[in-house]
């Protein structure tokens, strides 16, 4: 949550809710469940944005799409090499002809045609010739992992959405030199919103009477005004010693999105008494001064 509607929310916990009309109501922000910055893996040139600011996104949707012609030619080189024939099968065929030439220098050896030097060195061919074979098949494979490779390098370059959510900001379009080093400026900005988080900031006092899983009115202004339940989620374990507070998150449903994120809203704790709201009060007066 960011620093400036916190400070809000801490003055609205110990100074606007003596003024409520039902005990325990605490001014709270209704915030996106998850807000996520779109850059590439690495540097690229921007082809092609399929979004705009306000789209609804999918997750594994294309946002963005950089340009791969290199990376394209190096995943073409390297599948070609990876299934190159040449070099396994001329080996092959070495490795027969020097099997029947081992054979046949050694039954001329057993005759004492030839020396047991050409025998020797007939075998020390063949030996070499299969070990030849070998290096063949290995550069094959090699080959097949750096197709993988470069396939996966290519697919970076296609960004998809990791979320389902809203665009809710396009910063960069396409002839433009995205860069992941640069963290001031990202292609896009994503929020999901099918869940919001309501941020609150209560009084110490009723630490013990929020529980987690605590379910807790919302009430949101118009014009998406309504009362909605929320469940306690998150219960801050370290006080705000300058202002004796906590914070607590809540988990509020949001099918279809009808309710706007960024908005100011109404949390209802039916377990945090009145005299807590006027200790409250009486700390925002010291607090503020």
């Amino acid at each position: 949550m960011n620093v400036r509607p916190l400070c809000l929310l801490i003055a609205g916990a110990l100074t606007s809710v003596s003024g409520a009309s039902r005990a325990g109501q605490f001014d709270c922000l209704i915030e996106p469940r998850k807000t996520i910055e779109v850059r590439p893996w690495t540097e690229g040139l921007i082809s092609h944005v399929a979004v705009q600011r306000g789209d609804t996104v999918r997750v594994g949707q294309v946002l963005v799409e950089l340009d791969s012609g290199l990376e394209r030619a190096a995943a073409d080189a390297a599948k070609f090499r990876s299934e190159m024939q040449g070099a396994v099968k001329s080996r092959e065929s070495r490795i027969d002809f020097l099997s029947q030439k081992a054979t046949r220098r050694e039954t001329l050896a057993k005759d004492n045609f030839i020396s047991v030097q050409d025998r020797d060195e007939s075998a020390a061919e063949h030996r070499l010739a299969v070990a030849e074979l070998l290096d063949a098949r290995d550069n094959r494979a090699l080959a097949a992992l750096e197709y993988k490779r470069s396939m996966e390098q290519l697919r970076l370059r296609t960004i998809r959405s990791p979320i389902d959510g809203i665009v809710t900001e396009r910063l960069m379009n396409p002839g433009e030199l995205a860069d992941n080093r640069d963290v001031r400026k990202p292609i896009l900005r994503l929020a999901e919103i099918n869940v919001l988080f309501v941020e609150v900031v209560l009084p110490r006092a009723g630490y013990e009477s929020v529980k987690l899983g605590q379910l807790v009115d919302v009430v949101t202004e118009p014009p998406a005004g309504g009362k909605y339940k929320a469940v306690v989620k998150v219960i801050d374990k370290v006080f705000d010693a300058a202002s004796g507070t906590f914070g607590v998150r809540l988990e509020l449903p949001n099918p279809g999105a009808r309710i706007p994120a960024g908005d100011k809203c109404r949390a209802v704790f039916d377990g945090i008494s009145e005299n807590t709201r006027r200790r409250a009060s009486n700390q925002a007066a010291e607090l503020l001064k």
